[in-house]
């Protein structure tokens, strides 16, 4: 399994966004990414966490880093971050409207400023693209999908404002609960590398 760290902007991501019937799923990335596999649960945000990520990249706060598989043709789907994908690409398809900046008003994106519509398209997102067999890639999502107990306010903060690196995250509002082996995750990333990361991370769960 190879995985490779990318950046992307908000103008690529939301390229080609589309919301196709429940069968078809969603599309986003120039129709390259498939951001509602069938492995994904139907996990809807609420408008406080949707409007919670949109108001991240409107204050240029860092978010979250996502996880993509990538296919044998090329194209990709979402293994972590669909909810965030789908809320960005919504706002910027002008689907519903936040508070941004000073302005007391709900504005949809549409009605933005065009320095504010060119800060929140060229926000910088990072995706690590994963490429290995079926199996792999089913095992990294459930690794990175630990399900649990819903977070503390404190603990969502921590999420919506953590650095691009840092490996763990909880997507807003998804129940989930720390491993006990989880601190682990906070300190050896950058010094052994995501794949031995993962690998490790794989081994104790399944000793659990």
């Amino acid at each position: 399994m190879q995985i490779k760290l990318k950046e992307i902007t908000v103008r690529e991501l939301a390229d080609g966004y589309e919301e196709k019937p429940a069968e078809a799923g969603v599309v986003a990335f120039g129709g390259k990414l498939d951001v509602r596999p069938p492995y994904q649960r139907e996990f809807v945000y609420k408008d406080k966490q949707r409007d919670a990520v949109v108001d991240t990249v409107t204050k240029d706060f860092p978010l979250n880093v996502m996880y993509w598989a990538v296919r044998e043709d090329g194209s990709f789907e979402v293994i972590d971050g669909q909810q965030r994908t789908i809320s960005i690409c919504q706002y910027v398809k002008g689907k519903f409207s936040v508070k941004v900046g000073t302005f007391p008003e709900f504005r949809a994106f549409h009605n933005l400023q065009d320095d504010e519509q060119e800060q929140i398209l060229n926000y910088k997102l990072m995706t690590y693209r994963c490429t290995g067999t079926d199996s792999e890639k089913l095992d990294w999502f459930r690794t990175i999908n630990i399900a649990g107990e819903e977070h503390t306010p404190q603990e969502l903060r921590n999420a919506v404002y953590a650095p691009h690196h840092a490996f763990h995250k909880f997507p807003f509002g998804r129940k989930r609960r720390l491993h006990p082996t989880h601190h682990l995750l906070e300190i050896i990333p950058q010094r052994l590398g995501v794949g031995i990361v993962l690998m490790l991370t794989h081994v104790f769960l399944n000793d659990v």
